[in-house]
């Protein structure tokens, strides 16, 4: 039985546990490289594999009728310059599958990062790769982890058939034990139900339930609000709308920056989520939230010009339905908080069919040793004439 859990109709003769030797291509994105093989016919996605090494790749999914594989760097014949040992005994092919970039060294897993944002911008936001937002486009480390080590707050573990703690092999039910994951604090906690906890950034407290939405590494509130606050330059009196607000974090620090009586409106589909933002806005006169899926909540009510609006969507972003309806409301500028960059690119062009240039961009190493990073990005109005 294969360990793999997507189960799909076979398409021809299953070519899994095949090896082929073969010299790696570019960095994709989602945690592997493109290599070809077969005289290049054929695209095998490879992880723990780094661009330009020569590797001997298995095939972990695949027959012959498939448009690509995926498959496993099992054998290093030319290694990268930046290849490193793995810190963690259970990272490699078959292991655990939490982890993606252990075998690269720091700055280079930054790069590689770097590398798939700028290729989606360029691929699915159309931007020219020689814009100096995408060719300068640098993924900053973070502080708050211990040389990408130690740093995720949060850990939802598995259980192994014998009993033990553990985690979960790339795209498999299969469960690794593990006894300390090395990307986790000592002390990191489950995300289980539970009495709310107090979370503090840059001298606030917010109000969170144990398993509701948190940034996990511990740097990242802190520089992800001091980056939108930049970004966006708010000024007293102006209108803001937060979309997928959570427990209010930007918002709160936003009407801190419009001043009392300014609207300030704090979107959340969450129900728990939206009544900690109630509390933690409590406070300022004109800060209101409103409870429900943002594109329905956008398309019924609050109607009405915002001068800036905060977008932090889940990982599919947030889509033309709720891009044009904050377009509608002619905001000045955007600050785009992306978890995933195909999203984000997708949206930027959006954006970009109504007027919006993409201003500004930063990137943050919030996941060291994963492929996952953070994005913020400045979408601002170009004005009817330059549409």
């Amino acid at each position: 039985m294969s360990r793999h859990t997507r189960q799909r109709r076979a398409r021809g003769r299953s070519r899994v546990g095949e090896r082929f030797e073969t010299v790696v291509g570019p960095v994709a994105h989602g945690g592997h490289c493109v290599a070809r093989v077969e005289d290049g016919a054929r695209v095998v996605f490879v992880r723990h594999a780094l661009p330009g090494e020569r590797v001997v790749v298995e095939v972990t999914e695949g027959t012959d009728g498939d448009r690509f594989w995926r498959g496993d760097a099992v054998e290093v014949l030319e290694p990268s310059p930046d290849r490193v040992l793995a810190p963690c005994p259970v990272s490699g092919p078959g292991l655990c599958g939490g982890c993606d970039f252990q075998h690269v060294a720091l700055p280079a897993q930054r790069e590689l990062k770097a590398a798939v944002v700028r290729e989606q911008l360029v691929r699915l936001a159309r931007l020219d790769e020689d814009d100096p937002l995408v060719a300068g486009l640098v993924v900053e480390p973070v502080a708050g982890d211990h040389q990408g080590l130690r740093w995720r707050t949060r850990m939802q573990w598995a259980t192994a058939p014998d009993g033990r703690r553990g985690l979960r092999a790339h795209r498999s039910r299969t469960v690794v034990p593990v006894d300390d994951c090395l990307i986790a604090v000592p002390d990191a906690r489950a995300p289980l139900p539970g009495p709310p906890v107090t979370e503090s950034v840059l001298g606030r407290d917010f109000v969170v339930e144990p398993d509701g939405f948190w940034q996990v590494h511990p740097g990242a509130p802190q520089v992800l609000v001091e980056t939108v606050l930049s970004m966006l330059g708010a000024q007293p009196g102006e209108r803001v709308l937060d979309l997928y607000s959570g427990v209010g974090l930007f918002a709160r620090f936003l009407a801190d920056e419009v001043g009392e009586g300014t609207r300030v409106l704090a979107v959340e589909a969450d129900r728990a989520a939206a009544r900690h933002a109630r509390a933690n806005l409590a406070g300022h006169e004109r800060a209101e939230v409103a409870c429900g899926p943002v594109d329905e909540v956008l398309a019924t009510s609050y109607d009405e010009p915002f001068d800036l609006v905060v977008l932090d969507p889940p990982r599919e972003g947030a889509r033309r339905r709720v891009v044009e309806q904050v377009v509608d409301r002619a905001p000045r500028a955007v600050a785009y908080v992306a978890c995933d960059p195909a999203a984000l690119a997708r949206d930027v062009a959006i954006f970009r069919e109504h007027g919006y240039r993409l201003s500004a961009l930063r990137a943050f190493d919030l996941f060291p040793m994963t492929h996952h990073v953070e994005c913020v990005a400045l979408l601002e109005t170009t004005g009817p004439d330059l549409r």
